[in-house]
């Protein structure tokens, strides 16, 4: 079974051998501890062969992943997120907010990149992602809640809501998630993101309104919030899915910390564009 969700294709969760998903029944050759055609049983000497050292033991097969690995990982990965957030809106001064918010950014990529595309989802590196990642939300947090007072805090809570309902929608099968529906949120993720760096790029040379994507003054940046949201909630969709169907499948207990990891940037794309919105509406102080 080959997962919907970006974040995980490549990753041990679609390994298969002989057409069988990593902990399915027909994974590689014959089960475990049953014996193979024509092969000794398990801890059986081949005929032959010298005997293992003493003390030798073979090793154990991974422990596949269950519903509380997710969520003690998930909750892991979020709590440092915020701790790290918390420590930038307290200690980072104003002076320095935009270094370190370049240099955060920098490093979120990298991290990012080498997490997805070098398949090394492990605790030191989605923790390590999360930490910079906190910086981030905190310096940008603290900038928006200078500006808006209170826009933070209904932020969060638009967040919580967000994530509670679109749980709610897929336990009660509200919405499907097809492979149809996987690519369309794929592609609509990929065209926000395309169109978010077309207006930094016409900003950076000059066009003050850009795309007026960002602009308050435009209905288009509300639309454009507005489907920015929706899309995180169907991101959360196909994390939901691909936590149900690892679970079901017996990926192997790491693709827990994958799955954390696609859950805190789904949750953190929610919180962001929720942020934008609701400084439109809100007054400045």
């Amino acid at each position: 079974m080959e997962s919907r969700n970006p974040a995980f294709r490549g990753n041990a969760f679609n390994q298969r051998v002989g057409g069988a998903a990593y902990g399915a029944p027909g994974y590689g050759a014959p089960g475990y501890a049953a014996p193979g055609y024509g092969a000794p049983g398990y801890g059986a000497q081949p005929y032959g062969q010298a005997p293992p050292p003493p003390g030798y033991a073979p090793a154990a097969p991974a422990r596949p992943m269950t519903m509380d690995d997710v969520v003690v990982r998930g909750f892991m990965t979020l709590v440092t997120l915020i701790i790290t957030a918390a420590a930038a809106w307290v200690l980072v001064p104003p002076q320095l907010a935009m270094p370190v918010l370049v240099v955060a950014l920098i490093a979120q990529i990298g991290i990012w990149a080498f997490i997805t595309f070098g398949q090394k989802a492990n605790a030191p590196m989605v923790l390590a992602f999360a930490a910079v990642y906190g910086v981030l939300v905190g310096i940008i947090s603290h900038s928006y809640n200078d500006l808006f007072h209170g826009v933070v805090f209904q932020a969060v809570i638009g967040t919580a809501l967000a994530f509670g309902a679109t749980l709610a929608a897929y336990s009660l099968r509200i919405v499907r998630v097809t492979p149809k529906f996987a690519k369309f949120t794929i592609a609509a993720g990929m065209a926000l993101i395309a169109l978010m760096l077309v207006n930094v790029v016409m900003h950076l040379f000059g066009s003050e309104a850009g795309l007026g994507i960002r602009d308050p003054g435009n209905p288009l940046a509300y639309v454009f919030s507005v489907v920015a949201i929706l899309v995180g909630c169907f991101f959360l969709l196909l994390d939901f899915d691909a936590i149900e169907e690892g679970v079901r499948t017996g990926a192997p207990e790491k693709f827990a910390w994958y799955c954390a990891f696609g859950l805190v940037l789904s949750l953190v794309w929610i919180y962001l564009e929720m942020l934008r919105l609701l400084s439109y509406f809100a007054g400045r102080d």
